[in-house]
């Protein structure tokens, strides 16, 4: 209850606050690239029940049926030009703000993924995952925001995804679901900022205490 009341502050925070960013990029997007300003995707959520996530457009339309699918990889040709720097900056998931204030969402929580991608998760990790709302950022989404870059020259992208990435991954998303508390929401809100300002800072390590060891492609 006090993680919703802070979720739904810093929310309408960041709308006032982030509003110019907001406008300017909607009117790039509409006149750039394709066109398309946002990205509706289903995702799930807590309890397994599907939502639809909101993103600023940044790759070309129906991506997810060409190429990689579901997984973005470093350079990939389906980002847009503008759709490269949303992403690089982060600001493409600023729409999930509508998705917290609806409650589908929270600001930090283990990150909402298509199903496809759920599926491949050990069972016991979906179970555990799924108990809690998910969220904007969390510990996942900052070891991994660099994702793309783990996955340039590799033979097959995708089995090296599924047998490599999703493992440490979910035992990231455990982790935390096993660790929450508002003093860990406010310190993933604190190192998502630092990181997004200093990228190469190992932070992480230093804040987050019994993180599951990193796997050796780190």
């Amino acid at each position: 209850m006090i993680q919703r009341i802070f979720d739904i502050v810093i929310s309408f925070s960041a709308i006032l606050i982030a509003s110019p960013i907001l406008i300017l990029v909607i009117i790039i997007l509409k006149l750039t690239g394709e066109g398309e300003v946002f990205y509706l995707q289903k995702r799930v959520g807590k309890n397994g029940k599907e939502f639809g996530l909101l993103k600023f457009a940044t790759m070309i339309k129906n991506s997810s049926k060409i190429g990689a699918g579901d997984i973005t990889l470093s350079n990939d040709p389906r980002v847009l030009p503008f759709g490269k720097f949303l992403r690089k900056t982060k600001i493409n998931e600023l729409p999930q703000i509508w998705n917290i204030l609806n409650g589908e969402m929270s600001i930090v929580g283990p990150r909402p993924m298509v199903s496809n991608t759920l599926s491949k998760y050990p069972k016991n990790d979906k179970e555990i995952i799924m108990q809690i709302t998910p969220g904007l950022t969390g510990i996942g989404s900052i070891i991994f925001r660099d994702e793309e870059s783990y996955l340039t020259n590799k033979s097959d992208a995708i089995k090296f995804y599924d047998e490599q990435i999703i493992p440490y991954k979910s035992s990231l998303e455990v982790w935390y679901v096993s660790n929450v508390s508002i003093k860990t929401y406010f310190l993933v809100i604190f190192v998502t900022a630092w990181v997004i300002i200093v990228p190469k800072s190992k932070i992480t390590d230093l804040v987050f205490k019994g993180l599951p060891k990193k796997p050796d492609f780190f």
